[in-house]
């Protein structure tokens, strides 16, 4: 009697624990279930902030960008109205230039022409 009731508790034991054991994988899975949703929460969360940041960061972008632009635009065109102020100036004194030479080379000519008609004479 005292066998038979020692292998009746070791089975109640045994059973217990492989229930025991299986409560327990449950237990695991449920946590296991629970870890990756709150990782899937914390991605999801960590995209949409990081989406928001990238289009932020985009709209700077455009604006800074406009901005160089506009200014790179408007000393493009000093630069223009600079360059064409100096070739008008040097155009000028070219012509100045031109003209005083001219009018030199004319004097020398007649001066020439005078010395040969007084020389033919």
């Amino acid at each position: 009697m005292n066998t038979e009731f020692s292998l009746k508790f070791s089975l109640m034991i045994a059973a217990a624990l492989l229930a025991l054991t299986a409560f327990s994988y449950g237990q695991a899975g449920t946590d296991v279930k629970a870890a990756a949703d709150d990782t899937g929460k914390a991605t999801k969360k960590a995209a949409v902030t990081t989406g928001h940041a990238t289009k932020k960061a985009a709209v700077k972008t455009g604006e800074a960008t406009d901005t160089a632009a506009k200014k790179t635009g408007k000393a493009t065109e000093k630069a223009a109205d600079k360059t064409g102020d100096a070739t008008k100036t040097a155009a000028k004194d070219t012509g100045k230039g031109v003209k005083k030479g001219t009018t030199a080379t004319g004097h020398e000519v007649k001066k020439v022409g005078d010395k040969t008609e007084d020389v033919v004479k």
